[in-house]
């Protein structure tokens, strides 16, 4: 399709996220001495910045593109979860946001000075229980008004039911994309597809010698986990499509690779809307390859426009 009719799809495109969020923080600043009270640096605070992250980042990269994100998740019911909510209201996500007065909203503190960071600080709790089940009713509700699921694990238990999703959405036929955390992928067997990087991928298949093991053992952990596809995010060499019918690769397409947090979120988000708006894999993982390399141009955790990616290819 051309690019006139893809928007089009994209704009019809309904994608669920699930998974575990997140409040950016940004504090920049300047660093002109050390503390006298240890040999740090002391930075003079000038500008503070909220993004949302995790979960919450992948469904407003779906909506910055013009899609429909819906986003379901525990927060805490604290001052943080509410300038999430806030957030995303912005932004065009429709948000079921479970609040678990337990917990705090995680949250990621970024120290910057002259676009280097300096510290980040990370708050974080596991939500309860009976929150998480009430949020797998609400899952099972919501999958009929979806084409596309997309699980966005961060390893802070907001995904303790994986197992059970990825089940109730293949049985409602709905495709479920899996960005993965640690070093057991058992609890995301049967997905239609998970996007690991390389660095996770090496944790859980081992390091290879050379491309044609790499191969091997991307195939082996496919049919192991019964996956229609695996894609593998290789930083500086691009993508790697693994499924039945073979493999494809893509070559990055970054022009100036400035901060790489958040790209992995860039690139199920994409994935996901592309396949919600009808196209193939090969496609759709060659727009979340032009998005990447989009957004790692870009400073913390940040999006890609219609304007920035719908452009003709010379």
């Amino acid at each position: 399709m051309n690019l006139a009719e893809l928007r089009k799809a994209v704009a019809g495109a309904r994608v669920l996220v699930v998974g575990d969020v997140m409040l950016d923080r940004y504090w920049f600043g300047d660093v002109e001495r050390i503390s006298p009270e240890a040999p740090v640096p002391v930075a003079r605070i000038r500008k503070t910045d909220e993004r949302a992250g995790g979960a919450a980042n992948v469904a407003r990269n779906i909506a910055a593109l013009g899609g429909q994100a819906h986003l379901l998740a525990v927060i805490g019911d604290d001052e943080a979860g509410s300038s999430l909510e806030k957030l995303l209201q912005t932004e065009r996500v429709t948000t079921t946001l479970y609040r678990d007065p337990q917990i705090a909203t995680t949250v990621k503190l970024r120290v910057l000075a002259r676009q280097q960071q300096l510290l980040r600080i990370d708050f974080e709790e596991t939500p309860s229980h009976d929150v998480l089940a009430s949020k797998l009713d609400e899952f099972r509700n919501l999958l009929a008004r979806v084409d596309v699921v997309i699980l966005s694990d961060y390893g802070k238990g907001g995904l303790l039911h994986v197992r059970e999703m990825i089940a109730a959405a293949r049985h409602a036929g709905k495709p479920v994309l899996v960005d993965p955390k640690g070093d057991d992928y058992a609890p995301y067997r049967s997905a239609t597809l998970l996007t690991p990087n390389r660095s996770e991928f090496r944790q859980v298949a081992g390091s290879w010698r050379d491309e044609a093991d790499f191969t091997v053992r991307a195939q082996a952990l496919r049919e192991q986990l019964d996956l229609q596809a695996l894609l593998v995010t290789r930083s500086e060499e691009g993508m790697t499509l693994f499924r039945a019918q073979g493999v494809a690769h893509q070559p990055t397409v970054a022009q100036e690779v400035f901060d790489v947090s958040g790209a992995g979120d860039t690139v199920i988000g994409t994935l996901g809307l592309m396949l919600a708006a009808g196209l193939d894999l090969p496609a759709a993982m060659n727009w979340s390859n032009r998005a990447a390399g989009v957004v790692v141009g870009k400073l913390g955790t940040a999006v890609v426009h219609p304007e920035e990616l719908f452009i003709e290819q010379v």
